[in-house]
């Protein structure tokens, strides 16, 4: 039966009003299985405005008690994850694995809000001038609002919701219109978990409905994942309307492997990085480069009879590798990649644009893909590919590495691999990249701490979750005060403490 989705408004699910709307596919069919509203700029005011009128009396609830909410929060997102992994697998064709992998991740940020009593705490000072005392504190901004990606459908709301939320805001969440069944279940959880109707609402939609909230005057603060154009965009045009920004944009990862490399290790860690999620993430390794002709050959030896074998089918059957790509539009922008990168010249080892997956000839599937040769002035190796597609650039030495990753626009993640310790601490602080691996080949940090890359991958000052997180979705104010000197006489007498 083919599903309508609109909007999850004040507490509720509601049909689109528009009149426009989008199709939602199962990858691994080909199959349009429902219909996804868009938005209209008053469907978003709708949704902004009962997050307004709610939100002033969840900031005033004592932390405690919107801590707990979020404990529950968390308790119901672990006894649904199996129905959570499956509407995402359905409607982005990742693997159940991967999609329980990807809820896990959004989980232990939930489980970050869950310290929010001491993260808020404030500082003090005792007389910073004679009788003056000062503390600073954190408020939250009020209605704020996230952006999100097709390839993360929970993990990046994840991201953002529980952080606005505990720190005492209203969030309104526009997530992709590819997927956007697992969003809306999200939004439901919060509410079964005790946050207020109308505090979490979720509005479907595309470019009108950004804009909408990009331009709301009653929106505080944009959060956004997704392509550089697009996070330049919101960056702009929210900053333009007086809001707080934070666009995370695109990425080109680079994996370095030096010669001294356990280079087994190396191989499988670049197969994992480089095709899982079919290369659908913004941390994907989408670069290899070895260092010297010898450890080139060698891992090209050993990686594409693992690239051809990679077991490919719908995200639901036991065993699957990789998943098809989410939409039809998309395979074919892949494909159109590695046509140009043998127009360019790189030497295609392993190609993947013929693969057919019996039984699903209809299914958006491509196989892994590996180029040779590569070098900076291809295209394919300057843009974003966003697929199961690895570039291998041969470098003769670890500086000359270094060179071409500063060079490229996008500065996301990288990772080394190498037994050299000091080689290891010099590459880390030498490149100009936001997050690093040693031996670790996709280095997301752990959701205590902060993710964010540098350079175009990055528009705004904040990185997201963590303590660069609370930061955002809060403002500081520091109350200095002063009291009128105490009544005289012996019934007011203080001893003078020692």
């Amino acid at each position: 039966m083919s599903k309508e989705i609109g909007h999850f408004i004040d507490g509720r699910r509601v049909p689109g009003e528009s009149g426009r709307s989008g199709p939602i596919y199962n990858p691994a069919t080909g199959e349009e299985t429902g219909r996804v509203a868009f938005a209209s700029a008053a469907e978003v005011d709708r949704a902004v405005q009962a997050a307004k009128r709610v939100q002033p009396e969840w900031a005033q609830l004592p932390i405690i008690r919107r801590t707990r909410i979020m404990f529950r929060y968390k308790e119901l997102i672990e006894r649904h994850m199996d129905e959570l992994a499956r509407l995402i697998t359905e409607e982005h064709g990742k693997t159940l694995e991967d999609s329980k992998g990807s809820l896990i991740r959004g989980l232990e940020v939930v489980e970050f809000a869950c310290g929010a009593p001491h993260l808020l705490k404030g500082e003090y000072s005792l007389n910073v001038g004679t009788g003056v005392d000062l503390i600073s504190q954190r408020y939250p901004l009020g209605v704020c609002a996230g952006i999100t990606p097709f390839n993360f459908p929970a993990m990046i709301p994840l991201w953002m919701a529980p952080l606005a939320l505990v720190t005492g805001n209203g969030f309104v969440l526009k997530p992709s219109e590819k997927d956007p069944s697992c969003p809306m279940r999200l939004a439901e959880l919060a509410l079964e978990a005790g946050v207020p109707e109308g505090l979490f609402n979720v509005v479907n939609g595309d470019k009108e409905a950004v804009d909408a909230l990009l331009s709301h005057p009653d929106v505080a603060a944009i959060s956004f994942v997704g392509s550089t154009p697009v996070a330049e965009y919101v960056w702009r045009t929210g900053t333009a309307h007086n809001k707080r920004v934070q666009a995370l944009g695109g990425a080109k990862n680079h994996m370095v492997i030096m010669p001294d490399a356990d280079l087994d290790q190396a191989v499988d860690a670049l197969y994992g990085a480089a095709y899982g999620s079919a290369g659908e993430r913004c941390m994907a390794v989408s670069v290899a480069v070895p260092i010297g002709e010898e450890v080139a050959d060698r891992l090209i030896e050993k990686l594409a009879p693992r690239v051809r074998q990679i077991r490919i089918g719908p995200g639901t059957e036991p065993g699957v590798e990789m998943g098809p790509l989410v939409t039809r539009e998309h395979l074919e922008r892949v494909r159109r990649y590695i046509d140009l990168g043998v127009e360019e010249g790189a030497e295609l080892v392993v190609d993947g644009r013929d693969f057919r997956m019996q039984g699903y000839e209809k299914g958006f599937f491509i196989g892994g893909s590996l180029f040779d040769r590569v070098t900076p002035e291809m295209r394919i190796y300057r843009e974003e590919i966003f697929g199961p597609v690895l570039s291998v650039v041969r470098m003769p030495s670890l500086e000359k590495a270094v060179e071409i990753i500063n060079q490229h626009e996008y500065g996301n993640g990288v990772a080394i691999f190498t037994r050299d310790g000091g080689v290891a601490r010099e590459f880390a602080q030498a490149v100009k990249i936001g997050m690093v691996g040693i031996n670790v080949p996709i280095p997301v940090p752990v959701a205590y701490h902060s993710f964010g890359g540098w350079k175009r991958s990055l528009f705004g000052d904040h990185h997201t979750h963590g303590l660069e997180g609370i930061r955002f979705y809060t403002r500081l104010k520091a109350i200095t005060s002063r009291w009128p000197d105490r009544p005289q006489g012996p019934e007011w007498t203080i001893p003078t403490l020692g």
